[in-house]
């Protein structure tokens, strides 16, 4: 059933001049039979009679053939059950709604346009999203926040929450129709335990990186967020601007200066006790002291980057040894998440030239500066919508400013997703409920916003400049 949407009632589209021009873009064997016994040994020079060969050959040939049947047989009997078994071990899925994803994979951005058919086919994302003890509402409403049905979403409550934290968390996806309808949200059973200070955090993300890749082979990019962060656009938005880019590019910060770090972050050693233990408990220091690396340079960046698939297979399941050695260095440094996936980059010359050096966040912290940014408060509201940035980190449980971010921004109710060109329903009510075409996207002022803060990290002529430089 085709569904049509007046381009009247919709958004105007944002200009994408800037961006298109700013970037453009694998013997043959024989059975012998054991012979047989003869109880008088046969005539010397008596030959066998032709009808006798005849027989003998005749049987032999029958035997040949019986015997190349039953093997093969076997053998296909053999590989029919191990395929089989191991398709009946993996779970299977429920087909996405037919609405939500039909035959045609057009990019219909709906908005007032000329030349519509030239626009690209929208990318796909695939969000980690995780938490702790008492993150279930907070995880829930991020997850409303930054929904698509194109886009892939994995939640996490790790080891420190209860197990009924957990069930009631796939419970409430389960309730939600769209979630069931798109078949795109999907809940970690078997967590991980993530010390912020620790190398457990880095584990856990490829963790979750690596069921994405297993369970979509659609999303482009990878982005993984945390509780108290919060999107500052819609996923329409980001969407539409993603799609003008190429699906190479990396959003991460990164400097290679070290300073304070050095001494309090990178020399001291440390064992994370969420790598081998099964409850959690205090981490454990070394007395003793390591000199820093020369076989690489080391980068540090940011909690959120907002990485290439690429990228991410690379780390997992690359050939190249770069990404396993650094997290074996990294395993005993603390915060080593702010730092692994930088270092991995700049360090590869496969990549090195696809960062861009901003993760698209908004953060404030404090100088000199701390490992954790400032909490984010009503009184950030027009800092954060002004600075163009896709999210923003870190917001207080149930903070007014989200309110206000919903209402103002992202155009959500209470317990609703963010609605998108792919809602139908009437206004008023929960647009959502009513669903069309995924593919449909309609972009706001968000898409403008952030379209002028990627223009001008482009055009500013440090760009390139800035890609993996190391300070000496």
């Amino acid at each position: 059933m085709g569904v049509t949407t007046s381009p009247s009632a919709l958004a105007e589209r944002q200009p994408n001049s800037q961006l298109k021009k700013l970037i453009t873009t694998t013997t043959t064997s024989t059975l012998s039979r054991p012979k047989k016994m003869q109880s008088s040994p046969a005539p010397p020079f008596a030959a066998p009679s032709p009808a006798a060969v005849a027989l003998k050959d005749s049987k032999t040939t029958l035997s040949i053939i019986l015997a190349t049947a039953l093997f093969s047989l076997i053998f296909f009997l053999s590989i029919s059950s191990s395929a089989h078994f191991s398709s009946a071990a993996l779970p299977r899925r429920p087909k996405p709604d037919p609405f939500l994803f039909p035959t045609r994979q057009a990019h219909r951005t709906v908005f007032h346009s000329s030349n519509a058919s030239s626009d690209p086919t929208p990318p796909s994302i695939a969000y980690l999203i995780s938490g702790s003890n008492g993150d279930f509402d907070r995880i829930l409403r991020l997850l409303l926040a930054v929904y698509h049905p194109r886009n892939h979403y994995l939640l996490h409550l790790d080891l420190s929450a209860p197990q009924t934290e957990r069930d009631s968390l796939s419970l409430a996806v389960e309730s939600v129709p769209i979630f069931r309808a798109a078949q795109n949200v999907d809940v970690i059973g078997k967590a991980d335990f993530v010390y912020l200070k620790g190398s457990s955090a880095i584990s856990s993300t490829l963790h979750g990186a690596s069921l994405l890749l297993h369970l979509s082979p659609n999303w482009d990019w990878f982005i993984r967020l945390s509780a108290d962060d919060y999107p500052l656009v819609t996923q329409d938005d980001l969407l539409h601007i993603l799609s003008f880019l190429p699906k190479d590019m990396n959003f991460v910060t990164h400097s290679s200066y070290i300073g304070w770090r050095e001494a309090r972050k990178l020399k001291p050693i440390i064992v994370d006790p969420g790598l081998y233990l099964s409850e959690k408990t205090a981490m454990f220091y070394a007395t003793q002291k390591r000199e820093l690396p020369n076989a690489f340079h080391l980068f540090s960046g940011s909690s959120i980057s907002i990485l290439s698939r690429n990228v991410v297979e690379f780390c997992i399941l690359g050939t190249d040894n770069l990404p396993r050695t650094l997290l074996m260095y990294f395993s005993n440094t603390q915060s080593g998440h702010l730092n692994y996936f930088p270092t991995v980059l700049c360090n590869s010359r496969q990549f090195n030239k696809t960062v861009l050096n901003d993760n698209l966040l908004f953060a404030i912290f404090d100088k000199p500066p701390k490992e954790q940014p400032q909490v984010l408060g009503p009184s950030d509201f027009d800092l954060m919508i002004e600075s163009g940035a896709a999210f923003a980190t870190r917001f207080k449980l149930n903070d007014p400013v989200l309110n206000r971010i919903d209402n103002e921004i992202l155009n959500r109710g209470p317990g609703h997703t963010v609605p998108g060109g792919w809602c139908l329903g009437e206004l008023g009510n929960d647009t959502c409920l009513v669903w069309g075409d995924a593919d449909v996207i309609r972009p706001g002022l968000g898409a403008r916003r952030l379209e002028k803060r990627i223009v001008g990290l482009l055009s500013n002529g440090t760009f390139r400049l800035n890609r993996c430089v190391v300070v000496e």
